[in-house]
């Protein structure tokens, strides 16, 4: 799939993607959701399926935060504050940590509950103002957004597929 230069490609690519990925996250057995047993996003680490949801959760919610600071005129730290783009496994620990207390149905529930906010903070949004300029560096708006949305989705469904087949 080519990256997104719209707003209606990339609501499209968050939809399929993220469709996709749900349809396999639901056939998770839920007694095996916090099973350290696949490779996590930092070297040398394991994760649960949990933990991989908590990520996608994590950059979901960061990404509106972007959106939201970006709306009330204030700095945007990226990736997220007090880390650098060289330590985004140190960010994914981080987001396993802050949704560790959340069981599995209920992180699927708040990572679609931020998919639909991230669909609704796209929609409200005009092409010039996602693709029309950059934002952060050299990227746009939208490909920002599609960095940390619909790509992540699908590395996600890669792997928690590989985990579904390991486990069957």
């Amino acid at each position: 799939m080519s990256a997104p230069a719209s707003q209606a490609e990339l609501l499209d690519a968050i939809s399929k993607t993220f469709s996709n990925l749900i349809s396999d996250l639901e056939r998770v057995p839920p007694e095996l959701a916090r099973t350290a047993s696949m490779e996590g996003h930092a070297a040398g680490t394991m994760m649960s399926p949990a933990d991989l949801v908590a990520y996608l959760l994590g950059w979901s919610e960061l990404v509106l935060r972007w959106l939201d600071r970006d709306d009330r005129g204030e700095v945007v730290e990226f990736p997220e504050t007090g880390f650098k783009w060289n330590q985004l496994g140190f960010l994914a620990q981080k987001f396993y940590a802050d949704y560790q207390h959340l069981d599995w149905q209920n992180l699927l529930i708040r990572l679609a509950a931020a998919n639909r906010r991230l669909v609704e903070a796209i929609s409200s949004r005009t092409n010039d103002e996602l693709y029309g300029r950059p934002w952060y560096g050299k990227w746009t708006k939208g490909r920002m957004i599609q960095f940390n949305t619909s790509s992540p989705y699908a590395n996600a469904r890669v792997r928690i597929r590989k985990w579904l087949k390991a486990i069957s």
